[in-house]
């Protein structure tokens, strides 16, 4: 069973055939909301909204621990993460779909490893590659057959939210080799590598970072919605291609 993990434009998979809500419990507290279940293409899918279903929780807030366990448990063998980020580089514009190859974490003081506590060792992972190989080369595969351009590659800068960035925030970024920004990649990415689940992102994005193009003195909220309606069409379709498409033993 795919899990797909939406987050701002994204409460909802329309092309999901619901067949059931869960409330799920965990060891790390309560998900952002019921887990959805249901079928696209005849094929098991699972999906979570981030935020909740109301989008009420910011992302300094969402308990990370708890959605990628709930959903690891429950059967999910593979999470697809679906996010809206600001464009850093100027190839990049409002409206693309971006497949991220690598992250930089600037978030703190989030919950961000299950091995902690009294009785927990000390444990490492390898996270050279943040995001699963194959399950990338999927997404890629389903965005061909769906004649839908995606990026190959992209640097994710993680911030802490909520707020947006000051555009000396985004130029250092960018020193930093980062070429998209969002709030929610970490510490998301590396609890599903901690559960040795499959993990990959779909970044959309909505909006130039600040300081860059039409956000030169300023970011317009409205503008983004407007994007984010669009393009989450896309990554619906792209979605389904995907699912449609995978081999059905890894579904």
């Amino acid at each position: 069973m795919l899990a797909v993990i939406g987050g701002s434009g994204l409460s909802q998979l329309a092309n999901l055939d619901v067949s059931h809500r869960e409330v799920l419990r965990t060891p790390y507290g309560e998900p952002s909301g019921a887990v959805t279940f249901g079928q696209i293409c005849g094929r098991p899918v699972a999906f979570l909204a981030r935020h909740g279903y109301g989008h009420t929780i910011p992302p300094h807030e969402v308990n990370y621990r708890a959605n990628i366990w709930a959903l690891c448990k429950r059967g999910a063998v593979g999470i697809i993460s679906v996010a809206s980020v600001g464009s850093i580089r100027a190839d990049f514009k409002p409206g693309d779909l971006v497949i991220p190859h690598q992250i930089i974490d600037y978030t703190w003081g989030r919950k961000s490893t299950y091995h902690e506590g009294p009785d927990c060792v000390v444990t490492h992972i390898d996270f050279t590659e943040p995001y699963d190989r194959a399950l990338r080369e999927r997404l890629f595969t389903a965005a061909a057959a769906a004649g839908i351009a995606v990026s190959r590659s992209a640097v994710y800068a993680a911030t802490q939210g909520p707020r947006l960035e000051t555009a000396a925030e985004i130029d250092r970024l960018e020193r930093d080799g980062a070429d998209v920004v969002g709030m929610t990649g970490m510490p998301e990415a590396a609890l599903a590598r901690e559960l040795g689940m499959p993990y990959a992102a779909i970044s959309v994005v909505s909006n130039y970072a600040a300081g860059r193009a039409d956000s030169r003195d300023g970011i317009s909220f409205e503008s983004i919605q407007g994007v984010l309606h669009e393009s989450m069409g896309h990554v619906r379709t792209l979605i389904e291609k995907m699912v449609g498409c995978g081999d059905p033993t890894r579904t």
